[in-house]
């Protein structure tokens, strides 16, 4: 059955809550609270273990990994049909994500004060008040 989660259309399982999201609406959910693009939000999948459960289009047995390795499991197709979601882990990968987008603007921030020190340590007036205090 197909449903709207979250502003995209998936297939929904009424009885276990579960769902399957195509290759690409992964990244268009974590779109949904990442501004950042794809470079920056870093490795999806570092390693992987075989379940028993089957890729609904293709038929090939589907992996189970750790999501960007944080606390959350989630298989998805070797072939890259798609994803499966538990119950809410929809909602569970959105928070995650804005975790990360503040984490990163909080990487960005520190970056561009550091290079602002430095510039202002390499000014000709920083560097003469400093030989001052030596002569």
């Amino acid at each position: 059955m197909s449903t709207i989660r979250h502003k995209i259309k998936v297939n929904y399982c009424q009885s276990c809550k579960g769902m399957w999201l195509e290759y690409q609406e992964l990244a268009q959910l974590e779109d949904e609270v990442f501004d950042f693009g794809d470079d920056a939000k870093g490795t999806l999948v570092f390693s992987s273990t075989p379940t028993t459960a089957k890729c609904p289009e293709c038929n090939a047995l589907l992996k189970r990994f750790k999501y960007r390795l944080y606390d959350l499991e989630m298989e998805f197709c070797e072939n890259q049909h798609g994803y499966w979601l538990d119950d809410d882990e929809d909602t569970r990968v959105l928070e995650l994500m804005k975790k990360e987008e503040t984490d990163f603007q909080r990487k960005v921030l520190a970056e561009d004060q550091w290079a602002r020190t430095l510039r202002h340590m390499r000014s000709g007036s920083f560097l003469s008040k400093v030989r001052d205090l030596f002569h």
